[in-house]
This record gives C-alpha cells, sequence and structure tokens, in this order.
C-alpha cells in the first residue's frame, strides 16, 4: 500500500467511500493502540476531519494519505497522553484481541499475521510513539521516508534514524511463528482439548520448556498478577483454570483465529465471551500463552460473560 495509490479529489469533494478511509486509518490506529476502542475513536476522528476539509474547500489529492496522516498523528497524541493510564494498569496489560474465523482467507491470515500479532504488538510497546510510527509505516504500509517525514512532522535523515533504531530493537525480540499453518493448527487443537480436559500430561506434551503464560484481567476479574514461566508452572495453572471452568456449566472452546494466530473464545453455556486466548507456536511447540479475560477489552467480539458471577456460582 502506498500513501498515494489511489483516491483523488476535487476541490470540496472527497471520493472513495467512507469503508475504504475507514479502513485505512483503523489498521495504522490499531497497531499504534493496540485498543480497538481507541482506534475507533481516533478513525471517527480521522473521518471527520477529512470531511470537513472537504467541505471547506480544501484541496484534497489523496484522502487516504490525509486520512492516515491525521489518524497518526492522533493516534501518537493519544499515546503521549495514555503513557500514565498505561503503568498503573492493574496487572500485566496485553492488546484488545481482533478475532476472525479459523476458515478465514489464508491469505488474508498471513497479512494479518505479519504485523498484527499480539506478540509483535506488545514488543511495539516498547518503542517511543514516534518510533512505532514509523516503524509501522514504512515496514507494514510501504510508505516513503519523505511521506513518513510530512505526517510526523520530522525531516526525512530524523525518520530514517528513528526507523533504524526501532528496527533494530525489534530485529532482536521479534517473534518466531510457525511456518505451517496446518501443524499450528494441529497443535492448537489438541492444546485446546487438553486444556479444556485439564490434561496435565498432555499439555506438557505442547509447551516450550521455557513457554510464558500472560494474563490480563485489567484488575476487573480474576487473573495472573504477573507472567509466569516454565512448561510445569504454566501446565499446573492450565489445569487449574480448567477446575474452576467445570463450575461453569456448558463452558466450552471455540477455535478462532486472534490476530493472525491460532487461538480460542472461552464461551459459556449461553455462548457469552468469558474470555480470549491466542497462542504463539514455532519448532513444533507453544512457545507463549495469552489470556485476555478484561471484559472491557472484549465487548468488541461479542456479548460478555459475568465472570464473577459465573465463578460464584455452584
Amino acid at each position: 500500500m502506498n500513501a498515494d495509490d489511489g483516491i483523488r479529489a476535487g476541490v470540496g469533494r472527497v471520493t472513495g467511500s467512507d469503508d475504504e478511509l475507514r479502513s485505512a486509518a483503523f489498521a495504522i490506529a490499531y497497531r499504534m493502540l493496540g485498543s480497538v476502542a481507541e482506534a475507533e475513536d481516533v478513525v471517527q476522528e480521522a473521518l471527520l476531519r477529512v470531511h470537513q476539509a472537504g467541505e471547506a474547500g480544501e484541496r484534497i489529492e489523496s484522502p487516504r494519505a490525509y486520512v492516515a496522516t491525521v489518524a497518526t498523528r492522533l493516534a501518537i497524541d493519544h499515546l503521549r497522553s495514555a503513557r500514565v493510564r498505561r503503568e498503573t494498569y492493574v496487572g500485566e496489560w496485553l492488546p484488545e484481541p481482533l478475532v476472525t474465523d479459523a476458515a478465514d482467507d489464508p491469505a488474508h491470515q498471513a497479512e494479518m499475521a505479519d504485523s498484527l500479532s499480539l506478540a509483535f504488538l506488545v514488543l511495539l510497546e516498547s518503542l517511543s510513539p514516534e518510533q512505532r510510527a514509523v516503524l509501522l509505516l514504512r515496514d507494514a504500509f510501504d510508505y516513503g521516508y519523505g511521506e513518513i517525514a510530512s505526517i510526523i512532522g520530522k525531516s526525512e535523515d530524523n525518520v530514517r534514524q528513528l526507523a533504524a533504531r526501532a528496527r533494530r530493537h525489534v530485529e532482536e525480540r521479534k517473534p518466531r511463528f510457525e511456518a505451517s499453518r496446518r501443524q499450528r493448527d494441529e497443535l492448537a487443537r489438541r492444546f485446546f482439548a487438553a486444556a479444556q480436559g485439564g490434561d496435565l500430561a498432555g499439555l506438557e506434551s505442547l509447551l516450550a520448556d521455557d513457554v510464558v503464560l500472560h494474563g490480563d484481567g485489567g484488575g476487573k476479574v480474576p487473573a495472573l498478577a504477573r507472567s509466569l514461566h516454565g512448561r510445569g508452572r504454566v501446565a499446573r495453572t492450565l489445569r487449574a483454570w480448567a477446575r474452576q471452568g467445570e463450575r461453569i456449566a456448558g463452558a466450552a472452546f471455540r477455535l478462532v483465529e486472534v490476530n493472525g494466530q491460532p487461538g480460542a473464545l472461552l464461551l459459556d453455556g449461553e455462548r457469552h465471551v468469558i474470555g480470549v486466548m491466542a497462542l504463539d507456536i514455532a519448532d513444533g511447540q507453544i512457545q507463549t500463552v495469552r489470556s485476555i479475560v478484561n471484559p472491557d477489552k472484549l465487548r468488541h467480539v461479542g456479548p460478555v460473560a459475568d465472570m464473577r458471577a459465573l465463578l460464584g456460582r455452584r
């Protein structure tokens, strides 16, 4: 995708559908913010501004580039103001998940996995807002350095330096994923079957020695206070969660894709969402498990279960 790849407008008239502009703005804002709700707020403001500019008679040669510029700048401002909230977040912070059907188009899933995995979004949290914007616009969206300089208000040399530093930081920590979709999907199927059944031996056989378990409850529902490391500790914790799940009538996993990686929705008997779990799989083993149960991060997925009430039932 190029910033000037497509949509042209005359004075006071914006062409191209709102859906196209919305999609372009959301793609940037969500990757920048790791939040569906916050990204949607940015998208609404960006679309409003592009329409106001058109109505005011401003010549907008590329509404897509215009909306991308506004979305990026708004996201940078939001990240600066959100830093304090992130620092005071209860427990571990994980991005809001994007859930798609596991049977979706493989090419689309590959595109998502490239820059939308939860692992990558968490890694972006360690970059400054400007570094994050430059890295995404250059590497994920193929903007030129000159275009990026105009978008974020920096010199082209400065942008190149920001990109180089961000890229070095990311390359050192960038996660690896299983190349074979068939193998990773089979491992995910076996994992969630073992997790639901509380099969300790089955779980241990699928987990890497140094597997990491992350949990995000946001202080709203019970969750891990900090990440857990090691096959034995993670397997035992997952078995304990399975025993809790046995108290919820009809609770079950439904396999889905989470940000382009294998995962599952945990649903109660009324098909309300209890949580989302995502897996990082490489070298034929599960390297990372991420569990998101903060209800504020699940509302865009579907009706959210009252987890405290469910666990309180006998």
